[in-house]
């Protein structure tokens, strides 16, 4: 064989390992970009359940706290604007814009809900009624899914930030539009340390 074929047949198997290592570094950004994706989707569930168990909590109370208009109204209010804020996320999860929206509304949500439960506490009634105590029951539930999702999710988006951050993932990352992804943050109020007081 001549020496220009033997140097041809080597260029053209250093480009195919080359081409190859490049098409496994691109399949493992992909796959991990759909696992946050996933885990989003995991969350979007969760979410959608409590987002339908609220107007039946605030026709629960409405007997009982019909003076609180202006808290029910705020919680639907805040309801209504976590599910825009939600469905951005949906369509493109991990977007810092559309995550940063999405935070502050469902910390939000989670503030008139509070001052809700705060304002039920002072009717005894509607402590009582077998529907609030399921409603909050099923909400208490559901919270908890939403904390497991949003773990997952989580982790699945460092994941991914991960390796779309070490070399040489990152020259692939930047050639081929794979963005950071953003992360899920908790509310300021539920990292607040909860206060037991014994009176």
């Amino acid at each position: 064989m001549s020496p220009v074929i033997v140097i041809l047949v080597v260029l053209v198997g250093i480009g195919l390992l080359l081409a190859l290592w490049l098409m496994g570094i691109y399949n493992r950004l992909v796959v991990a970009r759909n696992r946050f994706e996933n885990a989003f989707a995991q969350i979007d569930v969760q979410l959608k359940r409590r987002y339908d168990l609220i107007p039946n909590l605030v026709e629960a109370v409405k007997g009982y706290m019909g003076h609180e208009r202006e808290t029910l109204d705020a919680v639907i209010k805040a309801r209504n604007s976590a599910m825009a804020a939600e469905q951005k996320v949906v369509a493109k999860p991990g977007d810092p814009a559309a995550m940063r929206e999405f935070n502050q509304a469902e910390a939000q949500l989670g503030g008139t809900l509070g001052r809700l439960f705060a304002l039920s506490e002072a009717y005894p009634d509607l402590k009582a009624n077998q529907n609030m105590l399921a409603l909050q029951e099923e909400l208490t539930s559901t919270e908890n899914k939403i904390g497991f999702s949003r773990q997952g999710f989580n982790d699945a988006a460092t994941d991914y930030n991960n390796r779309r951050e070490v070399f040489p993932a990152v020259m692939v990352a930047g050639m081929f539009g794979f963005a950071e992804a953003s992360l899920l943050e908790t509310a300021p109020a539920e990292r607040a340390a909860p206060k037991v007081s014994f009176q």
